[in-house]
């Protein structure tokens, strides 16, 4: 790895863990992101055990593990919180790790931060990055301050609206599903051990997760709206109104919205770039490569196991050509989008009103993603 150099376009979750690994293998690494605060913010994250498991990989479960609460369960209630069910997940990283992580996100962030800037990477905030001219072995790039350099490869990780996946000429866009959520971090209820969720009521999903001893993130899923529709500052006031039709937690979660800078709204997005993830010596990584709704909290997971598969062939010794960057397509392709159609498919049937099979979905997904990426 003597002397490759790489240029990651985005510091989300899946450029800082593929900065993280090239890095322990020696590769200089150039990180320039666009935001910059290094966009440190947000609610509340889900991550599942194939992702706590690459976290593990790049050395920061330790942190995770401490500042996230962690379960095994998923809850079932009624709207107005008569518990239905709770039952065991598959734990998708293994026994060593739990089956599912809440975690506050800007928390997830500066971890992240932390072990890019510990690698000894190349941090550019505030900057964007243009591909000037590649050739075979290289590709030319000019940054927003108006410096060029040279890299072995880049990786444009910049995220769903990707600026890098349009000028290499990929022309796939996101689409929303129908669906939008409102997302807001809170206190959490005392009894409140694992994601519950409620589907019924005025939204087609009401849920909460734990992020912390104190803390939990509350999402309530209904169809999309024009967001020009709905001033900012009635955000709170507007995601209360919903949780209106939702007890037991819920009671105390709904107290909490006030503030209405802590409310997120947005569409849910599918997207899948498919053929190839690459164009010359640019390759996507994550959400520039493939988004789905959160329906089954692996957006994550998946832009993580991108990043991890694309380092270890990387730093395999092969030459960084067409055939490796192919190789790590044929890799994730299936994967993802066995991951992005399942996704999709729990919304469809909550917006055709129809049951739907979640459980077999579940019975046939969870297992493959227990398997190594």
């Amino acid at each position: 790895m003597e002397g490759k150099r790489a240029l990651v376009i985005g510091g989300g979750t899946s450029g800082n863990v593929l900065t993280v690994l090239l890095r322990r293998s020696g590769i200089d690494v150039d990180l320039v992101e666009v935001k910059e605060d290094w966009n440190v913010r947000g609610s509340g994250i889900t991550l599942q055990g194939n992702a706590l498991r690459v976290l593990r990989e790049i050395g920061v479960w330790d942190e995770v593990r401490e500042h996230g609460f962690g379960f095994d369960a998923l809850g079932l209630t009624t709207p107005d919180g008569t518990v239905l069910h709770v039952g065991d997940v598959l734990r998708t990283g293994g026994d060593g790790l739990p089956a599912t992580l809440g975690m506050q996100r800007p928390v997830l962030q500066r971890i992240l931060v932390d072990a890019v800037r510990a690698s000894g990477a190349n941090i550019r905030l505030g900057t964007t990055a243009e591909i000037l001219t590649q050739d075979d072995t290289s590709a030319t790039v000019r940054f927003s301050d108006g410096t060029e350099g040279s890299y072995d490869l880049v990786v444009a990780a910049d995220g769903l609206h990707s600026a890098t996946r349009a000028a290499i000429g990929i022309d796939v866009k996101p689409e929303p599903t129908g669906m939008a959520i409102w997302r807001v971090p809170a206190p959490r209820p005392a009894g409140v051990e694992c994601s519950v969720l409620s589907h019924g009521g005025p939204c087609y999903i009401a849920g909460y997760t734990p992020t912390s001893e104190d803390t939990v993130y509350a999402y309530l899923v209904e169809a999309g709206r024009d967001r020009a529709t709905i001033p900012p500052e009635s955000y709170a006031q507007e995601m209360r109104r919903l949780a209106e039709g939702y007890g037991g937690a819920w009671d105390e979660i709904r107290d909490s919205i006030t503030d209405p800078a802590q409310v997120n709204y947005t569409w849910f997005d599918r997207m899948l770039v498919e053929g190839s993830w690459h164009r010359g010596r640019v390759v996507l990584v994550g959400d520039a490569a493939h988004c789905c709704p959160p329906t089954l909290a692996q957006g994550a997971a998946m832009a993580m196991e991108d990043a991890w598969v694309l380092s270890q062939l990387l730093t395999s010794g092969s030459a960084w050509d067409e055939k490796l960057l192919t190789r790590y397509y044929e890799r994730r392709i299936d994967r993802v989008r066995m991951v992005v159609e399942a996704s999709v498919q729990i919304g469809q049937w909550q917006l055709d009103g129809v049951p739907g099979d979640v459980p077999g979905l579940l019975d046939a997904t969870m297992p493959v993603l227990k398997e190594l990426p």
